[in-house]
């Protein structure tokens, strides 16, 4: 998890605030969670709701769920597989970074 967070920080070029949730740590913008490396290695990560069925189909994401509920169709997991280079790894975040710019 530790590398994940660390790859994150170096690559986001927005100020952060990090607090530690959902079983590790998550990166708050502007008071909002953009999302949270979790203690597995995933990506939880917020984007653009119609997108998501086009980023679990073709991008290997799942829609998230915490217990037996889902998160909604605005929260993706990224298993660390597809987090394996930085080019991978920030995708997710201009993602993310896109859906916080538009609400």
């Amino acid at each position: 998890m530790s590398d994940l967070a660390a790859r994150v920080r170096d690559l986001l070029d927005v100020p952060t605030v990090e607090k530690r949730m959902f079983g590790g740590v998550s990166f708050l913008v502007d008071d909002a969670m953009l999302l949270s490396v979790r203690g597995s290695g995933d990506l939880l990560v917020r984007v653009d709701p119609a997108r998501s069925p086009e980023l679990v189909d073709g991008h290997g994401a799942s829609r998230t769920t915490m217990g037996r509920r889902s998160m909604g169709p605005s929260w993706l997991t990224v298993p660390a597989d597809r987090l394996a280079d930085d080019e991978q790894l920030r995708f997710w975040l201009d993602l993310a970074l896109e859906y916080h710019r538009s609400r």
